[in-house]
């Protein structure tokens, strides 16, 4: 039930377009941060991630959490997130010695309680002033949406673990997130195994960042896609056109011009063909013992799929390791991300595929878009961007992308 309250009812076409407004406000405070910071160096990673988690906090409770007291539950909620980031990415010697995760040598689980509390009370202070109030004020954000809820055919509302789990799922970058508050939340998931509560999450969602990342793998997907434009001049100065040409001089970015705009999606595309967020995807279970190009794979066996070997193999892409968005112009351009096309598969296919998949890349296209329209950006003299991967939770770049941005349009007014 809870994915298809996420995929079918949060993420309709009518509920996205309902939210955007809050999605604009955030862009709009980036783009007058960076403007303030006219001709210094930025950190492209911690610009997108702020932009990106600000969108999804705003549009979780943005209706009713402003001024200093909003502020600081999202930078708490920041905070919390990013220590659960540091506790994923650490070896965990009980994934590989099982009977030793009782003993918690590492104090991992200890940490991850620990972060959780702190995430379930953020919750708790963003959920309780809406039902004790008792209003019928709407807010208009996802909040309002888990709150007002009732299932089609049972006409149930959504319980409180509910409307925090679907909250996590939200406005978290990932799942596990997700995973821990059902885990050290309330029965009967206290009855499983951390690592079986991450399964069955990631058999409701697909495991990945439920947002595509949520703010995560669109973040990254963001820096990868900046590095491309830096490292291929022409690419960027094609795709500024388009954004010239459609949105014009004096106006701003509105995702109404996403449709007119098929070379910035190209060099989406083919940023994510070059970087999926997510290399390996997320593992799949056969339901039962099948055979497979003359190997036979076990019931339950835990399988990965290659997407990044997948995107680069010669037999499938002509010059697969050029960087070159025009494979996805013109008739290629009917190539998306749907993953009926098992050669490219950046979020998954099938049923388990990325259930954030919409949200997520309304979120890209608008940040990009935007900047990139709005800004002339170059990396600081003598340097050059590197495209070293870095594996971890997402195929992050091993060293972060530095830029030098400096306005692009006329009118200062659109900046404030």
């Amino acid at each position: 039930m809870l994915r298809r309250i996420f995929v079918h009812e949060m993420q309709s076409n009518a509920n996205l377009d309902a939210f955007y407004a809050l999605r604009r406000n955030q862009v709009k405070k980036s783009i007058k941060d960076v403007y303030g910071k006219n001709g210094t160096t930025i950190d492209v990673r911690m610009l997108a991630y702020s932009t990106v988690i600000n969108m999804m906090t705003s549009m979780f409770w943005g209706g009713t959490l402003e001024g200093d007291i909003g502020a600081n539950i999202n930078a708490q909620f920041r905070d919390a997130v990013s220590e659960l980031l540091i506790i994923w990415g650490k070896p965990n010697i009980s994934d590989f010695f099982p009977f030793l995760a009782s003993f918690d040598i590492q104090g991992i689980q200890g940490d991850m309680k620990r972060a959780s509390r702190w995430m379930e009370k953020i919750f708790d202070f963003v959920i309780d002033p809406r039902t004790k109030n008792n209003t019928n004020i709407s807010n208009n954000d996802f909040l309002d949406f888990l709150l007002e809820f009732k299932d089609h055919e049972t006409r149930k509302s959504l319980s409180r673990p509910q409307i925090k789990a679907l909250s996590c799922g939200v406005v978290s970058p990932f799942n596990y997130v997700l995973s821990s508050l059902l885990y050290y939340m309330s029965p009967p998931w206290q009855n499983l195994s951390p690592l079986l509560v991450i399964y069955f999450v990631c058999s409701i969602f697909n495991g990945q960042d439920i947002v595509i990342g949520g703010t995560g793998t669109t973040s990254t997907s963001f820096e990868w896609t900046m590095a491309e434009l830096m490292l291929h001049p022409e690419v960027m100065k094609k795709t500024q056109e388009e954004l010239t040409k459609v949105v014009g001089d004096a106006n701003v970015v509105e995702e109404y011009h996403f449709h007119k705009l098929p070379y910035l999606q190209a060099v989406v595309k083919e940023t994510l063909r070059l970087h999926p967020s997510a290399p390996l995807l997320l593992p799949r279970c056969p339901s039962q013992t099948c055979t497979l190009g003359g190997y036979t794979i076990p019931k339950g066996a835990k399988v990965f799929l290659n997407a990044w070997a997948m995107h680069r193999d010669s037999q499938l892409w002509e010059n697969p390791y050029e960087f070159r968005p025009e494979r996805f112009v013109g008739d290629s351009n009917k190539l998306d991300f749907s993953g009926n096309k098992f050669h490219y598969i950046p979020f998954g296919s099938g049923r388990r595929m990325c259930a954030g998949l919409h949200l997520g890349e309304r979120m890209l296209m608008y940040t990009l878009a935007t900047f990139l329209h709005m800004f002339h950006w170059k990396v600081p003299d003598g340097e050059k961007p590197d495209t070293g991967e870095k594996f971890g939770i997402v195929l992050e770049k091993s060293t972060p992308l530095i830029v030098i941005p400096t306005p692009r349009l006329n009118n200062l007014k659109l900046y404030h």
